[in-house]
């Protein structure tokens, strides 16, 4: 039985996400809070496993209270976050701080979405709760100088594709923070997210690694140093024209995930053949292993994180299940493995 904590300032919203959670006979709502104040005395009276954290809050807000809840107790906590601008900025501030994942509150209307956020919520707080925080966040915080590329060296692999979920933007930005700016390929990234906060997370690593990492554009050419995310609930395929290889922003209902890490990794597949990298970091689910099997098939390198350094050891695991690994390491090391292989 997973016991969850849920905090709220509104009582309809505690409700709602409490009836949600107890519709698996696995979860338990332990408590409700009303504030971040109210949150921690709960933590210590109750023990729960998980908490469900809404950002927005008096007395104390989501943020100050997850501050201490990762200084004092290293639980799992998934933010809960309005689907704005506003709402994406601070939930990435979460996500550094030590948050394991969000889910946006955009479930008010009775509907088929509502039965669709009920088991994205549910999943989330069963995948967080196994794992609790595997990794610690200092190791991510100790960022070494970007190590640059010897020029010298023939480039064997042309592109680098990356695929992530729960857990991804730590790990993206301790991993992109590695690279100098003069990296000689171009990157492309899959990270499970919405769009007003993809476009929030790409302008946060662009402003705090060497790189240049932008939102990918529909029909934009790829261009060694930058590093292109697809747009939240778009998929981002790529296409060769000659020598050029350029975006294609697609939605295909026959993914499951947005963006498709499956697709990316297949396109890349398609468009590089054996001169493709794939990495694939932390995450629920196993969105990744097909499209990796079609880069193996075609000679591409593939690394998977490792069990240790992942939030959730989902997507990694079923490339590592799949023995289409040719590398499985901690986060810390990935970086030094793709220049290395590059």
């Amino acid at each position: 039985m997973i016991n969850v904590l849920v905090v709220d300032d509104s009582a309809f919203m505690r409700k709602a996400i409490s009836r949600m959670l107890e519709r698996d006979n696995a979860i338990h709502v332990i408590g409700t809070a009303g504030n971040g104040q109210e949150a921690l005395e709960k933590i210590e009276a109750l023990k729960p496993d998980v908490v469900t954290m809404d950002i927005e809050m008096p007395v104390m807000n989501g943020i100050e209270a997850l501050k201490i809840i990762m200084a004092r107790y290293h639980l799992p906590v998934i933010m809960i976050s309005a689907l704005t601008k506003e709402g994406a900025d601070v939930t990435m501030d979460a996500l550094s701080i030590g948050a394991s994942d969000f889910i946006t509150k955009d479930f008010s209307n009775v509907s088929l979405s509502i039965s669709n956020k009920e088991n994205e919520l549910i999943n989330k707080v069963k995948s967080v709760s196994r794992n609790k925080i595997r990794f610690l966040l200092k190791r991510l915080e100790s960022i070494r100088k970007p190590a640059g590329f010897d020029s010298s060296r023939r480039v064997r692999h042309r592109i680098l594709s990356i695929g992530a979920s729960t857990g991804g933007p730590p790990a993206l930005q301790h991993l992109l923070s590695n690279f100098h700016k003069d990296f000689p390929v171009p990157i492309v990234i899959a990270q499970h997210m919405p769009r007003i906060f993809t476009q929030s997370f790409s302008q946060r690593l662009n402003a705090v690694v060497q790189l240049e990492v932008k939102e990918a554009e529909n029909r934009e050419m790829l261009r060694p140093g930058i590093a292109l995310i697809a747009p939240g609930d778009t998929h981002l395929s790529l296409k060769r024209r000659g020598n050029d290889v350029f975006v294609e922003l697609v939605n295909d209902a026959n993914y499951t995930y947005r963006p498709s890490v499956d697709l990316l990794m297949a396109s890349t597949a398609e468009a590089y053949g054996s001169q493709s990298m794939g990495v694939v970091l932390t995450g629920m689910g196993n969105d990744g292993v097909v499209g990796i099997k079609e880069m193996k098939l075609k000679g591409g390198f593939v690394i998977a994180q490792d069990e240790e350094t992942s939030v959730v050891y989902g997507m990694p695991r079923a490339v590592v299940n799949a023995q289409l690994a040719d590398a499985v390491l901690p986060i810390d090391r990935i970086s030094d493995e793709i220049i290395k292989n590059l």
